[in-house]
């Protein structure tokens, strides 16, 4: 390979490319599960997963999650469904163009980023959450990052 076209490696590039296509894959398993159990008694559902899972069923908190559950209709899940099988396509999208250094890809992950990190700002400040600071930090590298470095990463047509 000449030099103009040789990549350079890129850790944190592939680091963001794991985390992309891995957010994808979640949130298409999650998208499959809600369209499978669209039409089941949610609640039935859930207490069998709570039983297989050894939990104990009557903790207030698995009820309460019984509860919300019980309001979800099957038009509910086929919605929220097909509304994360589409997100999903965002993060597979910006994995695979990263893979082959798209420039736009790039431009995507960025700007899909920094959308949530207000969003999550604002989670902080209602109650600290470590999962929470954990994805703001991440996206915030991820920002910082290929913002940083997107001149050296991705193709460029002049």
């Amino acid at each position: 390979m000449s030099d103009s076209v040789r990549r350079e490696r890129a850790p944190t590039l592939y680091a963001i490319i794991v985390i992309k296509l891995l957010k994808g894959l979640m949130l298409v398993g999650a998208a499959l599960i809600a369209w499978a159990l669209s039409d089941n008694v949610l609640p039935e559902e859930f207490g069998k997963m709570i039983t297989w899972l050894h939990l104990d069923p009557a903790n207030e908190f698995f009820r309460n999650i019984g509860k919300q559950l019980s309001k979800v209709t099957e038009n509910d899940a086929l919605v929220f469904a097909g509304l994360t099988l589409f997100y999903s396509l965002f993060s597979l999208v910006e994995g695979v163009g990263l893979i082959f250094r798209l420039s736009w890809c790039g431009w995507l992950a960025i700007c899909e980023s920094i959308f949530f990190i207000p969003i999550e700002v604002n989670s902080l400040v209602k109650r600290f959450s470590v999962q929470i600071i954990t994805i703001l930090l991440i996206n915030v590298v991820i920002v910082w990052y290929l913002l940083k470095n997107r001149h050296r990463l991705f193709h460029h047509h002049h």
